[in-house]
């Protein structure tokens, strides 16, 4: 039995939940999401403002299904209402980041400046040189936004220089010792 496909997902004032053509969507303050579902291996109990998802039946992938879309759903009503966001750090002698338009330009010592322009429904913000704030109403479009931001300099282990998560930590080595 899955626990997480079994617990309500709750509905905030002015957030609304419906179904069309085997798609949930999710519309808030913040937008609207769409993500389709197998009507198949689950249904929708609406009560007021509580939705409950219901299985079909108790076959192994229905019960991965049931705790997946309900996460999903509940990950839609978190971004319509909050938003998500992820924050990198850079470190680096001469690396940082410059806002230039929609999109981002990170120098992180390599022989050209690195452009990044996010996908659409995803912000890239700069508050400081060394610090990229990434934002979406879509957790997935900012966590793989987030995730190629990093992957143009993922961090080094001696030196930590690098683009990080702000709540990552990384192992630093220890170099080389000079012999005995």
């Amino acid at each position: 039995m899955s626990r997480i496909g079994n617990s309500p997902v709750t509905l905030p004032v002015g957030v609304t939940f419906k179904i069309e053509n085997g798609f949930m969507i999710v519309k808030g303050a913040l937008g609207e999401l769409k993500q389709d579902f197998d009507a198949k291996a689950v249904s929708f109990d609406v009560n007021a403002n509580v939705i409950t998802v219901k299985r079909s039946g108790d076959q192994k992938q229905i019960k991965a299904k049931h705790g997946l879309y309900r996460a999903l759903l509940a990950n839609m009503v978190t971004g319509v209402t909050k938003g998500f966001e992820r924050s990198l750090i850079i470190n680096g002698v001469g690396y940082k980041a410059i806002k230039e338009g929609e999109g981002i330009t990170l120098n992180l010592g390599y022989s050209h400046p690195v452009n990044f322009v996010p996908p659409k429904g995803v912000t890239v913000d700069c508050p400081t040189p060394l610090e990229v704030v990434v934002k979406g109403i879509d957790k997935a479009k900012v966590g793989q936004a987030a995730s190629n931001i990093r992957a143009s300099r993922p961090v080094e282990p001696y030196h930590l220089y690098g683009i990080r998560y702000k709540d990552e930590r990384v192992q630093k080595k220890e170099g080389k010792t000079a012999g005995k």
